[in-house]
C-alpha cells in the first residue's frame, strides 16, 4: 500500500513540474510573431476558424468558447469533418488557426492544400517548427514542448496544456487591445452569476417583492400582519411623504415581546429600528449583498430618489445565483 501510495504521489509531482517547466519555457512564445498573429485577427472582417483534431481538437474547441465570450467571434472546425462538407462554414475573411502538436497528421496534411486554395490567412500552433504544417501556415506559433508529463513520453498532456495557454494569451491579448469591458462582457454573459453581478441593478429584484409598510403610529397587530403577510421578514416605517422612518424586523417584534408584558399601548414608532440600512434601487444587486454581508442582515430598504420603493431580500439574491 506504501508503495502504491508512493507511486501516486511521485507521479502526480512529476508531473506538475514537467507541466509547470513546459509553461515556463513559453515565454519565448510571447515574440513578434504572436503580435503579427494577434494583429492578423483584430483586422480580420471575418471570424477566427479553429481547427484540429484528437486533443488539439477539443483544445480548440474551449478556445472557441473563450475567444467568442471575450469579444472575438470564433468558430470551431474539426480537421477531419471539414475535409467531408465542413469546409463550407469558411468564409473569405476568416483567420484559420490549425493547431497540432507534430503538424503532420493525416487529417492536417490533407486539409492545408483547400485552406491554401481558398486563399485564407493560415496560423499555425504547433511544437515542430519543420513540420508539414508549420511550413504551409503564413504565421507560426511555436510551443516548445520537450516531453509530455506522463511516464511513457506519450499522452497529450504537457502539450495540450501550452497550447491552451497559449490560447488564453491570443484571447485575452485580443481583447486588451479591443478595450473588452466588463459591461461587454455582462452583455455575453446574461445568464450567469458574473453577468448577473454586472448588469443585475436592485430594482430588478426589489420590484417583484412585496413593499411592506405602516405609519409610525399604526398598532402592533397591525404591525404583526404586515410582516407575515409581505413575507420579508420586516416592514418599513413611513410617513405620509413615504419617507422612511425606521424598520421592524422579525428580531424586533420578539426582543420586544421578551421585554414587555403589556404592549397594548406601543406604536410603530415605539419600537422600530431607526437609521436602517437603505441602499438606492439603481445600485448593482452584488452591491445589495455586499452590505448584507457586512451588517450581517437579510434585507435593506429600497430607495429611490430618497422616497420608499421596497425592499430587496437576501433569497432575492441567492434566486439569482449571486450568493
Amino acid at each position: 500500500m506504501l508503495n502504491s501510495e508512493s507511486i501516486i504521489l511521485e507521479t502526480a509531482k512529476r508531473t506538475l513540474d514537467i507541466e509547470i517547466e513546459t509553461l515556463m519555457n513559453m515565454q519565448t512564445c510571447i515574440d513578434g510573431v504572436f503580435t503579427a498573429c494577434v494583429l492578423r485577427i483584430a483586422e480580420s472582417r471575418g471570424r477566427l476558424v479553429v481547427t484540429g483534431i484528437g486533443k488539439s481538437a477539443i483544445v480548440g474547441q474551449k478556445m472557441v468558447a473563450t475567444f467568442n465570450s471575450t469579444g472575438t467571434p470564433a468558430l470551431f472546425m474539426h480537421a477531419a469533418d471539414a475535409i467531408h462538407g465542413d469546409l463550407g462554414m469558411i468564409q473569405p475573411e476568416d483567420v484559420i488557426l490549425c493547431i497540432s502538436k507534430s503538424g503532420e497528421t493525416a487529417e492536417i496534411k490533407v486539409l492545408l492544400p483547400l485552406l491554401a486554395n481558398l486563399g485564407n490567412v493560415i496560423i499555425a500552433m504547433v511544437s515542430n517548427r519543420s513540420s508539414f504544417l508549420a511550413q504551409s501556415a503564413d504565421h507560426v506559433l511555436y510551443i516548445p514542448v520537450s516531453r509530455e508529463a506522463d511516464p511513457n513520453n506519450l499522452a497529450p498532456t504537457a502539450s495540450t496544456t501550452a497550447q491552451m495557454v497559449l490560447g488564453d494569451a491570443l484571447a485575452t491579448a485580443l481583447l486588451a487591445l479591443k478595450g473588452f469591458s466588463p459591461k461587454d462582457f455582462a452583455q455575453y454573459h446574461p445568464g450567469g452569476s458574473l453577468g448577473k453581478q454586472l448588469y443585475l441593478r436592485v430594482r430588478d429584484l426589489s420590484r417583484q417583492n412585496e413593499r411592506p409598510a405602516v405609519s409610525p403610529e399604526a398598532d402592533l397587530p397591525t404591525v404583526i400582519l404586515e410582516i407575515t403577510s409581505r413575507r420579508l421578514g420586516a416592514t418599513a416605517i413611513v410617513n405620509t411623504d413615504k419617507e422612511v422612518l425606521g424598520i421592524i424586523t422579525d428580531g424586533d417584534l420578539r426582543r420586544m415581546l421578551s421585554q414587555n408584558r403589556d404592549f397594548s399601548h406601543l406604536r410603530a414608532g415605539d419600537i422600530m429600528s431607526h437609521h436602517p440600512r437603505t441602499i438606492a434601487a439603481d445600485a448593482m444587486a452584488i452591491q445589495a449583498l455586499q452590505l448584507m454581508r457586512n451588517h450581517s442582515i437579510t434585507q435593506l430598504i429600497v430607495l429611490s430618489e430618497g422616497v420608499y420603493e421596497g425592499m430587496i431580500h437576501l433569497h432575492d439574491l441567492i434566486r439569482e445565483g449571486l450568493v
